[in-house]
């Protein structure tokens, strides 16, 4: 790719995030409660004392020359102090961040390896039973609540069968070194297998509420393009020069067919972020969605004005790695 045009491309996306930046803002701006009071609590306070408070935290500035300070301490990573945990609210991000992407990535890998082999074997298999179960399948897991699913799960493998625990992400964290922050990666790395089966464990559920729902996108998406590739003329020409099935599918007609999946990839990881704070909420998985549910209730407006700016970034730039991968997967496409 173009170096001019992929700094263009990244530019693009300043606009963007002034713009999720303001409606961030705005949003907190409208809603009720005083900052003031929540800082406080409980105690008793003074009107001088509430006074220089809000001096302090800058809310006796106009909106706008607040908006102005909250991009330029945004910029550098600076998003002021959580009222409830009293600590700088980067801390409690990248306290509980590694266990968000820890469980999205679980998620996305199980997402992607059942839909894509499931949504080849019903294009190739139309019409037979293995693609009406295929179909069927996927219908239920886009209907399904992702809340009531993983309410299913925990009362089916948590509570009757008891093989896997329901809530928290593991007992024995404790016994491995802090590398990559990571609980599955560092035990494995310090090769304590006892915890990686117990990450796992409380892994698993979590993961599969998430992704489940995510494959039956995904797949429904790769039979559909699967099914339009295979009708392609030079699919029928690599078949009439005598190429295997098996080469026809995986080196011809797959590549092009998982374009439109990888487009559904990313946008689907809005899903999982936004999914990840009612399932962690469930599960008591305690990752960044979790605790900006708790930010809502409590209205910690900082951590929740860092938290979304987060998720909206994220989510950005993953299109922008899509958009990259289109370049790899058809030359044709020029960004």
């Amino acid at each position: 790719m173009n170096p001019a045009k992929l700094l263009e491309r990244l530019l693009q996306l300043i606009p963007v995030m002034l713009g999720v930046s303001a409606i961030v803002f705005i949003m907190m701006l409208v809603t009720p409660g005083d900052p003031v009071d929540i800082m406080l609590g409980e105690q008793q306070a003074t009107p001088e004392q509430r006074q220089a408070l809000r001096k302090d935290m800058g809310l006796d500035l106009p909106a706008p020359q607040r908006f102005v300070h909250f991009l330029q301490n945004a910029a550098v990573g600076n998003f002021g102090i959580s009222y409830f945990h009293r600590r700088p609210v980067i801390e409690v991000i990248m306290e509980r961040l590694p266990a968000t992407i820890e469980l999205t990535l679980a998620a996305l890998l199980i997402g992607l390896v059942i839909a894509v082999p499931l949504g080849v074997l019903a294009a190739v298999r139309k019409n037979t039973w293995m693609d009406r179960l295929a179909t069927v399948g996927s219908l239920l897991g886009i209907s399904m609540p992702g809340f009531w699913f993983g309410l299913l799960l925990m009362m089916l493998f948590g509570v009757w069968m008891q093989w896997l625990p329901i809530s928290g992400r593991s007992d024995l964290a404790s016994q491995v070194p802090v590398v990559t922050h990571f609980l599955t990666v560092d035990a494995l790395l310090a090769l304590n297998f006892t915890v990686f089966r117990s990450a796992m464990g409380h892994l698993a559920m979590p993961a599969l509420t998430l992704g489940l729902p995510m494959a039956a996108v995904l797949m429904r998406v790769t039979r559909g393009s699967m099914l339009e590739v295979l009708q392609q003329d030079y699919v029928t020409f690599a078949q009439a020069k005598g190429l295997t099935r098996q080469r026809v599918l995986f080196s011809h007609a797959l590549k092009n067919a998982l374009i439109p999946t990888v487009t559904m990839a990313a946008l689907e990881v809005g899903s999982l972020l936004g999914g990840s704070m009612i399932v962690e909420t469930v599960f008591g998985w305690p990752g960044l969605g979790r605790v900006v549910v708790e930010s809502i209730f409590t209205r910690n407006y900082p951590l929740i004005q860092a938290a979304i700016l987060l998720y909206a970034l994220t989510y950005v730039l993953v299109n922008f790695l899509a958009d990259l991968l289109y370049t790899q997967l058809n030359p044709r496409v020029r960004l």
